[in-house]
């Protein structure tokens, strides 16, 4: 999937969907096997956890599902052959599955799942959730185009009668044409990739986020579980449309909902928890799965995650002892109050996640060309002026640095500042052009264009986000100089509105779900699941598909500067900071840690412990958040 949204920032589409803020460079690999596993628990304890946005699939590889709030669940209710550890190496995890490379060319890659694992109604995890996984994820099975697709106000898509679409594209599963290989018994499936992927690894590391022998059952009205499977294995090998076209639909949609489904079907897990409770806007809860022993395996019996958007109420709700754990957006307010807090313990530093202005290109807006009778450089101008109001120092020094004091702005796409190539890539960029607000020079574009102002621009945002309400507020007031009329169309339920051509601008963060440069390729090739903007350059397309095969970090990085070249030439959007992270807890939890890639504060839910002189008791459904 790539980069991700956040919650209260968008994955990834995440993340995810990519763009996202990633080092370059090649992966350090590491064959360590997953952290030892725990006896037995000795008391039913339950940890609280305070999270900015609601959960609202159990599908995160869909475009409406690709949110880090969607992906901290998926994590903690499946299992993965590989995860990043706590200094961002990839360790695999052996207890549960296996893989290797078969062969370098063409590259072949054979993923085993261990005997014993299962879905939670029993069911075994095999080769039909893998081949789901692909099927879903390559693009040659779907009849309409992404374009084409309306979305509902729950962000389900809707096709016509017979249409194939799933929502959901990955370069690196496309890049498999052929039918995977099944082995062991149905445990294993083995793809060979047309072209090679430098990101592989990463690409396919578990075999689904939902069962093939529910899409199985729910689409084709298969009950019994083999049959449900063979099913959807024999409709992508046999390119069904018509069966295709229902397993799509069910992938896509069935797995959405914000509040606990009457089906648990929906909610199946393979992974340390599963879900047990959800009640819409205020928290869901999970408990220990029982059968699981496949992996990392819990000391906390129940976790329970708490919502809100709020960060000083997330900080209250530390205070108050309702919640253990948050990592809230960071503000002077925040970080002062947990100053002030006996018994929690915090710490902060820079997050993963860069909070960008993307321009939609595709919506019949100011920034269209369509707009202008297919002129594109008129279309360009009118970009390049507005991105040229965009008050990034104003917002960086009003908002940010009372934060963290050397706060400066992010002016590279790919690349994440501190990294060894960052400096090399922004001084070659040209992202100086967004350096100082120009009202003159966007004037002078605006007059060039011809066009007539006032220009209306319908800028999206999380409007409950007090941070993205104030940056809204300065861009709006800096980009009406130039004479631009911002329209405000923030909404809370922004993630859902991404790419659907309804407003002109927006306003969110990427965060990174692996360390590759292509975790970022969806945000901006043609047709990226993440590329909610409908931005196209074949050229910028070309040097994608070269990044997708080099293996030499000093090309990465010439590449990399070549294509953010591209980017800020065709004024696709700018980039503005990266987030001042705070991460709290209170002193009785134990084993808290936090990186800078989904699933940030989740990642080692395996360590998390209760004092054995303290317990925490779990807030009662009738608590109010």
């Amino acid at each position: 999937m790539g980069a991700t949204f956040t919650g209260g920032t968008l994955k990834i589409r995440r993340f995810s969907a990519a763009a996202a803020a990633v080092a370059a460079g090649a992966l350090v690999l590491t064959a360590c096997s997953s952290p030892a596993q725990q006896s037995e628990i000795e008391e039913t304890t339950s940890v609280n956890v305070g999270w900015n946005e609601p959960f609202r699939s159990t599908n995160n590889l869909t475009a409406n599902g690709n949110a880090t709030t969607n992906a901290n669940i998926v994590y903690l209710t499946t299992s993965f052959f590989n995860y990043y550890d706590g200094d961002l190496n990839l360790a695999k995890n052996e207890d549960f599955g296996t893989y290797e490379v078969v062969s370098e060319d063409p590259l072949t890659v054979k993923y085993t799942v261990n005997e014993g694992v299962t879905w939670s109604d029993g069911t075994a995890v095999d080769a039909a959730d893998m081949i789901l996984f692909w099927g879903a994820q390559n693009d040659k099975f779907d009849t309409v185009a992404a374009s084409d697709v309306e979305t509902d106000d729950e962000g389900n898509a809707i096709v016509g009668e017979g249409q194939v679409y799933f929502d959901s594209s990955s370069p690196a599963m496309t890049a498999i044409s052929e039918f995977p290989e099944i082995g062991d018994d149905g445990r294993s499936v083995t793809y060979v990739y047309d072209t090679p992927r430098s990101d592989w690894e990463v690409s396919m590391n578990q075999p689904s986020p939902v069962a093939a022998h529910v899409v199985g059952k729910l689409a084709l009205g298969i009950d019994d579980p083999a049959e449900a499977k063979q099913a959807v294995e024999d409709a992508f090998e046999n390119n069904d449309a018509a069966a295709l076209a229902k397993i799509a639909d069910t992938w896509t949609n069935a797995f959405n909902f914000t509040s606990l489904p009457d089906d648990p079907d929906l909610y199946l897990s393979y992974g340390p928890y599963v879900i047990s409770d959800y009640v819409e806007n205020q928290y869901l809860t999970l408990t220990r799965n029982e059968d699981y022993n496949w992996g990392p395996e819990p000391k906390v019996d129940s976790i329970t995650v708490r919502y809100t958007e709020d960060p000083l109420a997330s900080v209250t709700a530390l205070q108050n002892g309702e919640v253990d754990l948050i990592a809230p957006q960071s503000s002077v307010d925040v970080l002062a109050t947990l100053d002030g807090i006996d018994g929690v313990s915090y710490t902060s530093a820079p997050e993963g996640t860069y909070e960008h202005v993307d321009l939609t290109f595709d919506n019949g807006g100011p920034f269209d060309p369509a707009t202008y009778g297919g002129d594109a450089e008129k279309a360009r101008k009118v970009r390049e002026a507005f991105l040229k109001t965009i008050p990034r120092q104003e917002i960086i020094e009003k908002l940010i640095q009372p934060l963290q004091e050397d706060a400066t702005t992010r002016d590279s796409f790919l690349i994440v500042p501190g990294a060894p190539s960052y400096d090399e890539v922004v001084a070659n960029n040209g992202s100086d052009a967004w350096a100082e607000v120009d009202i003159e020079g966007a004037k002078a574009l605006l007059a060039e264009a011809g066009v007539t102002t006032p220009v209306d621009v319908r800028f999206l945002y999380g409007k409950s986000n007090v941070r993205r309400a104030n940056e809204f507020q300065l861009i709006s007031a800096s980009a009406s100089q130039a004479g631009f009329n911002v329209i405000d169309n923030g909404d809370d339920n922004w993630g859902t509105i991404l790419g659907t051509g309804t407003y002109d601008a927006s306003l969110f963060g990427w965060q990174s779900t692996n360390t590759f440069i292509l975790n970022a390729e969806a945000n901006y090739v043609t047709g990226g699941q993440n590329n909610y903007g409908g931005y196209s350059n074949p050229e910028v397309d070309a040097l994608w598909a070269e990044v997708a095969t080099n293996t030499d970090s000093d090309k990465e990085i010439e590449l990399a500067t070549q294509i953010e070249q591209k980017l800020n030439e065709d004024a696709f959007g700018v980039n503005i900071f990266q987030f001042p992270g705070v991460v709290a807890h209170r002193d009785v939890l134990e084993g808290v840690s936090t990186i800078a890639l989904s699933p940030t504060i989740f990642w080692n839910y395996w360590d998390w412990e209760i004092s054995a002189d303290d317990s925490i008791e779990a807030p009662t459904a009738t608590e109010t958040e």
